[in-house]
This record gives structure tokens, C-alpha cells and sequence, in this order.
């Protein structure tokens, strides 16, 4: 089976950077088990004795019920009644995928070399052993069955690759990335492992020049130019960094990921104007995730923070970047509210959680100040709907009772107080809160008893706090 690794896409100046990729950290795939069926070439049996049939697949049995230390009592029963080498290696087979289970490396290790030298290299056994390493991390054992798994597959070159960066053979690592570009073309994932290469034995001068020579090659080619602009960064060479990012947009230019690149720089050299144009490129491209165009947003509102004569083209900017999408609108209202313009957040906040009503924090924040404005109709509709998404957030039960409470809708505001204590966890500011409330409630229906009980019990509280 093969560990394909891909890698994270990378943070261009703390932007995803879409469909480029440098390779972080690589990571071991989880170990699957491909070869349960008995339908695997190795269960072929051929003529075997009733003990061994009864007892094999009763380990089988056992196995798919996750008894394995029973599928090895049965497989050892399968072993003695074996009568035949390739029967024998069928058990071994099955022994050593119950062993891996069960975390007995060792021992699975045994059973695989068993069959390998009964059967010689079988796909399906060098791919358990290879995965077998690979949980252990044992990579340097690993290269030897994967150069014998790439006779039955070229995919796995790109794991030797893979595994020998991972032992520090740099040099064999670059030489096996060279000849699979030569043979299959580049990709982004080689190009992200030979980058960590260069990363790794610090030769970020050998990184550039490798770059550099196939921006020659194919001068129109974003992904090589925010490759460079990436290591031109990571070097501290900001003008260099620029000036690539620019050349890209001379040679390509209708190329919108440079602008990932460019609004920052032009920002960090004070060119609002150019800054601004770039961002708009981003928020009105459609080969952007938004999770990328989220973090540009953070920025243009940290900038317009720091800059309030733009603050109309925030608007529209918002406007023009998605009007379905609530967490646009929460970063707005969260603008706002830093500037204790609440009426504004609330409208941002309003907007934002029709289309994102499980956002809790949105959520949140704008029945907050929904009873901040006595909006309490809108407040105790939306907090209902939010127990139906979060019905253990003793909050929104606190929030809808406020909010009956303002509608002196007394009941409501109890029996929805009374359930939201259920729920609450050692936080004796909001347990003062729900008893306040429901003190609140009383005294508005009329039950002065049962109130004064609360206020005292709140009371209490405040005083033990």
C-alpha cells in the first residue's frame, strides 16, 4: 500500500498560497489493511485437510471480530494441519497481520520474512511488511522493500523519495525527485519534498538557483515564481521577493494568485492604492479558497483599522467578496464592535448568522446585542433556534430567558432558566446571572416568595465570591 505524502499548502507571508504546496513535516500515512478478503491471491488453498480449512478460517473469523490472539490460537491449529510449503505461508501470512494488530511487531516480522522466503516477493506481503515499518517509523528498513515494491509498481518511487529524506539521503532523495520529473513531469509534491530538501541541509542558494533555471524554462509559470518568492522571503530578501512577484505579473498578466503576494508588499512600502487593487484581485478571484481570502480580509480590515478613510471601500469590498457567507460578516461585525459601534456590528452580526447559524460565537455576539438594543423578540427567536443546534451551551438558555424576560414572558423565561442550570459548570458569575433572572421572572408574575429565594441565592453567591 502506498503512504502518499501530501503536503500542506504552503503560508506565503501567513497566506495559503492555493494548489501550491511546500512540504512541512512529512507525516506517516495510517496503516491499512488491504489484505482481509479471502479472496487475496494467497488464499488460493488448493487441497487442504478439513482441520486446516476448519481451523484457518476460523482465524479469519476471529480476526474480522477483532479477537486476535483467539485468530492465533486458530491459525496455529491451521499451521500443524498444513500439507504443503504454500499453505504454510498463507498461515505465516495471516499470523503476522494479527501480531501487527495486537502491536507485536517482532513477531509479524517473523511471519513476513517466512512467507518471503517460502513465496519469494509477493505484492501483497511486501506491501503489509512495508506498512509494518512504517508504523514504526522504521524507514531505514523500509527503503529495501520499496525498491523491490517499485518492480511491481513506479508509483513508489515517489515513496523512496519520501524515505529517503527521511533518513537524511538527501543526495539519492534529490537524484530520485530529478529522474521522476525527467520521466513523469514536475509536481507540486516533489517540488514541495525537494524544497524541504534544500530547507533541511540549508542550501536555500541551491533552491533559488533550481527555481530560477526553470522560471527560464517557462517564464508564464506561477507556480515556480511564488515558489522563489516563497525562499526569497524565508531568506529575509524582501526587495528580491518583490521584485519576483512583479516580474510574474509582467510575464503573466493575468495571473491572480501573485496578488497574494503583492497587497503585502505594497502595503509594507505604504502604496494603500496598488495594496487595495491587489486585494480586490484576491476577493473577486474564483481560483482563491476562501479560507485564503479570509486571512487577506483580516488584513484589509487590520489595515483599515489603522487607516478609517477606506472604510467605505471595506464596505464594498465585503460586498463584492461573498454575501452568503456568514463569517465575512462576523469579521466585519468584530470591526465594529472593537470600535463600540455596536449598532453597526449588530447589522453585520444579523446578516452573518442567517447563513452560518452554527457559528456559536456569532451566535453569541449578536443576541448580546440584540438584548442590548431590547431587540428581545429577535433575541429569544434566535436563541431558541440556537438550542436546537446547542443544546447544552447554558448561555443561550440564559440569553433566552433575558430576553423573555424583557418580553415579560414569564414562564418562558423560567422554564428556560430552570433547564439551562442543568448545564452549567462552576461559573458562579453566569449561576448569579441565571438566578438574577429568574428572581426577575417571579417578582413579574407575581410570586414574591419564590423570588426573594432567588435574589437571595444569588445574593449569596455574590457574597461567597
Amino acid at each position: 500500500m502506498k503512504h502518499r505524502l501530501l503536503y500542506t499548502i504552503i503560508f506565503l507571508f501567513g497566506i495559503i498560497v492555493p494548489q501550491h504546496s511546500y512540504a512541512q513535516k512529512i507525516n506517516p500515512s495510517p496503516p491499512k489493511d488491504n489484505n482481509d478478503s479471502v479472496e487475496n491471491p494467497m488464499d488460493e488453498l488448493g487441497n487442504v485437510s478439513d482441520a486446516f480449512q476448519e481451523n484457518f478460517f476460523e482465524g479469519l473469523k476471529q480476526k474480522a471480530i477483532e479477537n486476535y490472539e483467539l485468530a492465533l490460537s486458530a491459525l496455529k491449529k491451521a499451521e500443524k494441519a498444513a500439507n504443503s510449503e504454500e499453505n504454510k505461508a498463507v498461515v505465516y501470512f495471516e499470523m503476522g497481520k494479527n501480531h501487527v494488530f495486537l502491536k507485536e511487531y517482532d513477531l509479524a516480522e517473523i511471519n513476513f520474512n517466512k512467507v518471503l522466503k517460502s513465496q519469494g516477493d509477493r505484492l501483497d506481503v511486501l506491501e503489509q511488511f512495508y506498512d509494518l515499518y512504517y508504523q514504526q517509523k522504521e524507514y531505514e528498513k523500509s527503503i529495501p522493500l520499496v525498491k523491490k515494491l517499485v518492480k511491481f509498481d513506479e508509483d513508489y518511487k515517489e515513496d523512496l523519495a519520501n524515505l529517503y529524506t527521511l533518513t537524511k539521503k538527501y543526495d539519492e532523495a534529490l537524484k530520485q525527485l530529478d529522474d521522476l520529473d525527467e520521466t513523469w513531469g514536475e509536481s507540486d509534491i516533489r517540488n514541495a519534498l525537494r524544497a524541504q530538501i534544500y530547507r533541511a541541509t540549508g542550501n536555500t542558494e541551491g533552491a533559488i538557483e533550481n527555481l530560477e533555471g526553470k522560471i527560464d524554462k517557462n517564464p508564464k509559470s506561477e507556480r515556480e515564481y511564488l515558489n522563489l518568492i516563497y525562499l526569497y522571503s524565508e531568506q529575509g530578501n524582501t526587495e528580491k521577493a518583490f521584485e519576483t512577484a512583479k516580474n510574474l505579473l509582467k510575464n503573466n498578466p493575468k495571473s491572480e494568485i501573485v496578488h497574494l503576494a503583492l497587497y503585502k508588499f505594497y502595503l509594507d512600502e505604504g502604496n494603500a492604492t496598488e495594496a487595495l487593487n491587489s486585494m480586490k484581485t484576491v476577493f473577486a478571484s474564483e481560483d482563491i479558497d476562501k479560507e485564503t481570502k479570509y486571512k487577506v480580509l483580516a488584513d484589509f480590515i487590520q489595515f483599515v483599522n489603522s487607516n478609517p478613510d477606506y472604510e467605505a471601500e471595506l464596505t464594498r469590498v465585503v460586498e463584492q467578496f461573498s454575501v452568503e457567507n456568514g463569517r465575512v460578516y462576523e469579521k466585519i461585525g468584530d470591526y465594529y464592535a472593537a470600535k463600540n459601534r455596536k449598532e453597526d456590528a449588530l447589522k453585520a452580526y444579523e446578516k452573518g448568522i442567517v447563513n452560518n447559524p452554527d457559528n456559536f460565537n456569532l451566535l453569541k455576539n449578536t443576541i448580546l446585542l440584540q438584548i442590548d438594543f431590547q431587540k428581545y423578540e429577535a433575541a429569544a427567536k434566535l436563541s431558541s433556534e440556537g438550542l436546537e443546534i446547542f443544546p447544552a451551551q447554558p448561555l443561550l438558555y440564559l440569553l433566552n430567558g433575558v430576553a423573555n424576560n424583557g418580553l415579560n414572558l414569564s414562564d418562558n423565561a423560567i422554564d428556560s432558566l430552570e433547564m439551562g442550570l442543568d448545564f452549567l459548570m462552576e461559573d458562579l458569575k453566569m449561576e448569579r446571572d441565571f438566578y438574577n433572572q429568574l428572581s426577575l421572572a417571579y417578582s413579574q408574575k407575581g410570586d414574591a416568595k419564590k423570588a426573594k429565594t432567588y435574589s437571595d441565592k444569588a445574593a449569596n453567591l455574590k457574597m461567597s465570591n
